[in-house]
């Protein structure tokens, strides 16, 4: 019976497994996932003690959908990003890889609240942490 067992969850893999290996655009909804993620993320970035102060002046729809549908493409969705560059959109900032890394925590706070799996977020997070040599600008 063990060995019954043991072979049908090697076949069928774990949760975890199959989370890594599903369409990681459907573990975040859809776009529409991705939309509201993203405008729990605005709201948590504005409340921010340590970088709210970048977001006071971003209006969270256009932001939510404009990270949404890069996340999209990112992910491998039919969603195509239209938004400037991230060098371009943050060179008038100071920002410190401190502030990055606050940026992610809030962000992979607002997937854990969405009960996105941890395999899916390191994903999305993997594909976006390119992006920190084009936002961090002050050492």
């Amino acid at each position: 019976m063990r060995a019954l067992l043991l072979a049908v969850l090697l076949a069928v893999g774990t949760p975890a497994v199959r989370a890594q290996n599903a369409d990681p655009l459907q573990a975040f909804g859809g776009l529409s996932g991705l939309n509201a993620l993203m405008l729990d993320f605005h709201a948590r970035l504005k409340a921010d003690a340590r970088i709210g102060h970048f977001f006071k002046d971003v209006k969270g729809p256009p932001f939510a959908e404009a990270l949404a549908e890069q996340a999209c493409q990112e992910l491998g969705g039919p969603c195509q990003y239209k938004g400037a560059p991230m060098k371009l959109l943050h060179q008038e900032f100071e920002i410190r890889a401190s502030d990055f890394n606050a940026l992610v925590e809030l962000l992979q706070a607002a997937m854990d609240a969405r009960g996105i799996p941890f395999a899916v977020q390191n994903r999305l997070l993997a594909r976006f942490a390119p992006m920190h040599r084009d936002i961090v600008n002050k050492r």
